[in-house]
């Protein structure tokens, strides 16, 4: 992939980081650490990796993402938005008295497979699907968002146990390594590292990359190797509410909600990256 190609995802980040802004205010809730930490590789997935059809959400041999990191929601619900699965006036409803969309993913909603929020259970879902698609023969990929709190839990290691002993070459593992968890620092709440070495022991091919980079994450996502008789993890050490310099490594932010004023400096940040290079989404479409 060229230099322009990569700015061109990168500009599409900024926009949706503007619109997770825009949600987040309107609903008065949400959790934008974890959303901004993450949004890049959405938008890498959705709009160069995953073999899906926003006009054709259920298609049979669609790929398959599981957002096992329930609560960054309105990341995923504005990639969403904006590859066309959902309406804008339906994510206006968002937070809001009888909406049709939550706080967590739900699967009634285009575009989200599987319902999650109870942290720890999306890669044992993923195994699943990925289990199914080799025992039926079918092509699609298997993708699993997991924040890196959830990694204290016992289920994520049975299921990387599970996806090793079954050879899931067709199922990936993504972890967004921001290092902040609700109540603080995940290696003072529970050590996880050495994570990359672990994962190995479990037989799993294992990618660390800065997942704050563009280009990192759309080089690893080409050096995926289908036929390797083993399932994959990128480790990707990301910033909690990245793009957003008063909000950068701030456990408050893991689900606080900005003020008027706050709103108002994180909207003037990204926008004066996005007018420095004076792009319009109609040209990053």
């Amino acid at each position: 992939m060229t230099a322009n190609e990569v700015k061109k995802f990168e500009f599409r980040s900024e926009f949706i980081r503007k619109r997770i802004f825009e949600i987040v205010n309107s609903a008065k809730g949400g959790h934008l650490g974890g959303d901004l930490s993450c949004v890049n590789l959405l938008v890498a997935l959705y709009f160069s990796q995953l073999n899906v059809d926003p006009q054709n959400p259920d298609m049979e041999d669609r790929d398959r993402f599981i957002m096992s990191k329930g609560h960054s929601i309105e990341a995923l619900y504005a990639v969403l938005e904006s590859a066309g699965f959902i309406s804008r006036e339906l994510l206006a409803t968002y937070g809001k008295y009888n909406s049709p969309i939550a706080g967590h993913p739900v699967n009634h909603i285009p575009g989200i497979e599987f319902n999650t929020g109870s942290l720890g259970h999306g890669l044992s879902v993923g195994v699943g699907i990925a289990l199914s698609a080799k025992m039926n023969g079918k092509p699609f990929k298997t993708y699993v968002l997991m924040g890196d709190g959830e990694l204290a839990e016992g289920s994520v290691y049975e299921a990387a146990m599970a996806g090793s002993h079954y050879k899931l070459d067709n199922l990936v593992a993504f972890i967004d390594r921001n290092g902040l968890q609700i109540s603080g620092s995940t290696e003072e709440v529970m050590q996880l590292e050495p994570i990359d070495k672990r994962w190995e022991a479990f037989g799993w091919e294992v990618f660390t990359i800065n997942g704050d980079n563009m280009a990192e994450i759309m080089d690893v996502l080409e050096q995926i190797d289908w036929n390797g008789r083993k399932p994959h993890l990128i480790i990707m050490h990301t910033t909690k509410g990245n793009g957003v310099s008063f909000m950068e490594n701030k456990p408050v932010w893991h689900h606080g909600v900005p003020s008027e004023e706050e709103f108002r400096r994180a909207f003037l940040e990204i926008d004066e990256r996005i007018n420095a290079n004076n792009i319009t989404l109609n040209e990053v479409d």
